[in-house]
């Protein structure tokens, strides 16, 4: 009798749901690093992580589209993201490509608009996600960290605020 061969293809739903302790202490570290998250330590940090959601892309996957409800801010954990926008003629371009330990969509952690560009997998990506809400309860429930994370978005905002007006200068 001939044995059935069982492929198994891979899902997405339950490599979301379970992530390994390795898993863990390489996103904890991207989060250490980010200056959204520098000034918490490791404990706080882990119970952080609590709120994290894993999602896995393919290569040329959305992620999100240009003008999506902004729900959420994106770590990435491993491969490259392209960040495109679309122009009035109807071409597509890419504003920037993020690697590992970048990050997007901070402004969703703020403001209830729609996402100003797409992003897309380059390349197969892990990512990652921290969703509005869930961000918002960890901070009702430990407000000093929360205050920590907020200065963390504001020094972000700031910051790419001062790269934006540096750009327009140089472009004048």
């Amino acid at each position: 009798m001939e044995q059935e061969k069982i492929t198994y293809k891979e899902s997405s739903f339950w490599r979301n749901l379970f992530k390994s302790q390795i898993e863990n202490d390489s996103i904890a570290s991207i989060l250490q690093k980010s200056p959204l998250f520098s000034s918490l330590d490791s404990k706080d940090i882990k119970n952080l992580l609590t709120v994290f959601h894993m999602r896995s892309f393919k290569a040329q996957e959305y992620i999100f589209i240009e003008k999506d409800p902004g729900k959420g801010l994106f770590f990435i954990i491993d491969g490259q993201v392209s960040i495109q926008k679309s122009s009035s003629t109807e071409n597509i371009e890419e504003i920037t490509r993020l690697s590992k330990g970048d990050f997007f969509g901070e402004i969703a952690l703020v403001n209830d608009t729609i996402r100003s560009a797409s992003a897309v997998s380059v390349t197969d990506s892990h990512i990652a996600v921290i969703f509005k809400a869930d961000l918002d309860d960890f901070i009702e429930n430990h407000p000093k960290k929360g205050i920590a994370i907020l200065r963390g978005l504001l020094h972000i905002f700031v910051r790419r605020l001062q790269e934006m007006s540096t750009d327009i200068r140089t472009a004048n």
